[in-house]
């Protein structure tokens, strides 16, 4: 692979910001004004300019902050230039509008489940393995099926950050109280539905309110969706086929897992009518001993006065596997791709990755895998608690409407909002779900990829 170019291989600009705005259309839900960027600082005599454009806010910015300081305290000769842009549609809108007229940041974030739909090749360019490797960074530091996913037609496009799945929060003092800790005074291995059910009941006597709580209703909901996601990657079942283009979801095990979220609020072991900030409200109040979500709130309930820890979310339905995204590091197009800046953009991926024990405070399991061994994460608690669920993590099919923020979060989420609800039942949450995932199939990328 050369280094000093990568071939100009997008097409018209017009054709290209046109598929954007119609993929902004698509995945947008109420899109405000997207953050800008302030023009670039003159870079001194010497330093090689360095612009990294990312989408983290709240703690994950804060640790971001932290990571960038730290990055520029070492490498005082590369001029770093960090924007960070508004999250979800707004963000992936610019940074296609970037690559699409080859003159974007020489380094961005990414969602990894994105990646198939952000037109590789044309908006992105790939990385240089052998450039990756002098940096001291190659494929065995990294889990296989996140690595894979970062590949697409030979070229590697994508280097995973880390895998930010949905887990398993409790109250340690109610668990402890309704006799579900063992003797560590962590949760004693809960396997099957059946065990799930009887922990949730009796932590519910303790505190008489429901054992559980999870996102299940308001604007842009997509807590159901990834509860579906990940109960039913448990059962082995699939959405799509390998190269997104043909349902294959397994009605039987679909059903299986919609009846048992409908159970979950029939029966009242979880909250029925909560949107997403009312569920952290009622966790990080003491109301529930349970709450399924992501690890990403850790940071909120570890500065209240809250006895908590978190665990991977149980095996229920025959395997061990979780819904997840990751983040992920890209090269956004660039004409005139080389030189210093790109090796500089190849540098500072390979120094951030190597330095995520900051970047695991906020939650985010490290796909780093040497990371996962360092005394100063494996003191991180409870963030180490759940780090071996980086084998398990399941993504999203590979289609161009999927991964975080997407069309398919946002119509899945409202679907089967309403099987914990009680607004559909199972059997018609179910038909609906394939209806929408028809129609998004018949819908062509914007981008004119081919997923």
């Amino acid at each position: 692979m050369r280094r000093t170019s990568v071939p100009d291989r997008a097409p018209s600009r017009r054709r290209v910001l046109g598929g954007v705005a119609a993929l902004a259309a698509v995945t947008a839900t109420g899109i405000a004004g997207t953050a800008g960027c302030a023009a670039p600082a003159a870079v001194g005599a010497g330093r090689t300019r360095l612009r990294f454009w990312h989408l983290y806010g709240g703690g994950d910015g804060v640790n971001m902050q932290t990571m960038l300081n730290a990055y520029r305290a070492a490498h005082p000769e590369i001029a770093l230039q960090a924007s960070t842009l508004q999250w979800g549609a707004p963000y992936y809108t610019k940074l296609g509008m970037a690559g699409a007229g080859g003159r974007a940041p020489e380094v961005a974030a990414l969602h990894l489940a994105r990646l198939p739909g952000f037109g590789p090749g044309r908006l992105l360019d790939p990385f240089d393995l052998d450039l990756l490797a002098e940096h001291g960074l190659t494929e065995k530091d990294f889990p296989v099926d996140l690595w894979r996913r970062g590949r697409i037609d030979g070229a590697q496009y994508a280097v995973p950050l880390d895998t930010h799945p949905m887990v398993l929060y409790y109250n340690t003092e109610i668990c402890g109280e309704a006799g579900l800790l063992g003797g560590d005074g962590k949760l004693r291995p809960v396997r099957g539905a059946e065990e799930f059910a009887a922990a949730l009941r009796a932590a519910g006597k303790v505190t008489g309110r429901p054992g559980l709580v999870m996102e299940t209703l308001g604007a842009g909901t997509i807590g159901p969706w990834r509860l579906f996601s990940t109960f039913y990657s448990q059962t082995g079942g699939t959405l799509l086929n390998e190269d997104a283009t043909r349902i294959t979801i397994d009605d039987a095990k679909a059903l299986k897992v919609l009846r048992f979220m409908r159970r979950l609020v029939e029966e009242g072991l979880a909250h029925h009518r909560v949107d997403y900030n009312g569920t952290v409200g009622v966790f990080g109040g003491g109301e529930s001993a349970f709450l399924l979500n992501g690890e990403w709130e850790v940071s909120t309930f570890a500065n209240l006065d809250l006895p908590f820890s978190m665990t991977r979310v149980p095996n229920l339905f025959g395997r061990p596997t979780v819904q997840a995204d990751s983040h992920c590091f890209v090269l956004p197009h660039q004409r005139d791709r080389g030189g210093e800046g790109n090796e500089a953009a190849h540098a500072f991926v390979a120094w951030m990755l190597k330095n995520t024990v900051e970047w695991a405070k906020g939650g985010h399991v490290p796909a780093y895998l040497p990371t996962l061994e360092k005394p100063d994460y494996l003191e991180l608690e409870p963030q180490s608690e759940y780090r071996s669920v980086i084998d398990d993590v399941v993504l999203d099919p590979p289609a161009w409407f999927a991964g975080s923020a997407s069309s398919m979060w946002i119509q899945l989420g409202a679907v089967f909002s309403g099987v914990l609800t009680g607004s559909r039942t199972p059997r018609e949450a179910l038909e609906e779900a394939r209806s929408r995932l028809q129609t998004l199939l018949d819908t062509p990328n914007p981008l004119g990829g081919d997923a």
